[in-house]
């Protein structure tokens, strides 16, 4: 039984400019097999390969020559290579890059745990999803560490991404089973050897750090809290203190306004009345408020019994206040 590639360890590279080119071959291999200056010479022979044949075929259309621009069709200005430079430098160690669109890829469409590999493009970012040692990994360079993914997400996450507009690329081949490399001679400086489980540390610690960030905007950007109301039964009785205080004054002094506020409070007191509920027939009264300008005293609650009847006394009382 062969034994866990590189020792068990991850390879992975931190983005460096725009070289996620790089990054993405050399994660689909594990380990610093290429450089920009390696890529680079790639596209500058399929550059000229490229011209050679557009000549080509343009004299023998024209019968003559035709310029053709010298503009590179495999990098750019800015260090982007094309599906090109990457198919070429995978073919170095034996690798094939086939559209995962194509018939060919059809059982990696059904059950891409099967696969050992996958490149995903869009616009100018690379990145490569790889299968080392049974387990997947997200090799993303802009990650500060490979993510590791279960075989049931992964293909959810390849159909996400196709719905996004990624173009995804199955690799197949004989990979390498081993880095030329130690660790120690990876100085290409984005370039990182990590155990499983310190990928996982550093990929949790990343999430903590960005949910904190996310709570942290998320409080700023929040409206400030409604200080606490005051209690209605406080409330009521500071009106009524003031009112006892002002007695003789509301609603005597012929003003207008006067009376109107004495008419609101008594409003505002009658709605705010608390609510008796009668344990006999669950029914809910609202206690009577005393009108603070009326002298007559108010009525002398009717009280019951133990067993909740009227006793004679509470009667004849009741009916001599009617």
């Amino acid at each position: 039984m062969e034994g866990p590639i590189n020792g068990g360890m991850l390879y992975h590279e931190v983005q460096e400019s725009k070289l996620c080119a790089v990054h993405c071959v050399n994660t689909v291999l594990q380990g610093p097999f290429f450089s920009e200056i390696d890529l680079a010479a790639l596209a500058s022979d399929l550059d000229r390969r490229e011209h050679q044949m557009m000549l080509e075929g343009s004299a023998a259309a024209t019968g003559g020559d035709t310029f053709l621009s010298e503009e590179s069709f495999n990098v750019s200005m800015d260090g982007d290579f094309s599906i090109q430079v990457l198919q070429k430098a995978l073919e170095v160690w034996d690798l094939q890059v086939i559209p995962l669109h194509s018939p060919v890829a059809e059982p990696a469409q059904v059950d891409p745990e099967l696969e050992n590999a996958f490149i995903c493009h869009l616009q100018d970012h690379w990145f490569c999803i790889r299968k080392v040692n049974g387990e997947w990994y997200n090799f993303d360079s802009l990650y500060a560490a490979p993510e590791h993914l279960s075989k049931f997400y992964l293909s959810a996450y390849l159909d996400t991404l196709k719905g996004f507009g990624w173009s995804i690329f199955l690799v197949r081949g004989n990979f390498p089973k081993e880095c030329p490399m130690t660790s120690g001679e990876a100085t290409n400086g984005y370039g990182q050897w990590l155990l499983p489980e310190d990928a996982e540390r550093i990929i949790k610690s990343c999430n903590s750090g960005q949910q904190q960030q996310q709570h942290h905007q998320q409080q700023q950007v929040q409206p400030p809290r409604t200080p606490p109301m005051v209690e209605d039964d406080d409330l009521n009785a500071a009106i009524a203190a003031s009112l006892r205080d002002n007695v003789g004054q509301v609603g005597t002094s012929g003003n207008d306004h006067d009376d109107d506020l004495e008419a609101a409070i008594a409003a505002s007191l009658k709605d705010s009345s608390p609510m008796v509920v009668n344990k006999d027939t669950n029914a809910a009264t609202v206690l009577p408020q005393v009108n603070l300008t009326d002298t007559t005293p108010p009525l002398t609650p009717v009280t019951g019994g133990e067993d909740g009847t009227l006793d004679n006394e509470s009667k004849k009382n009741a009916l001599q206040d009617k």
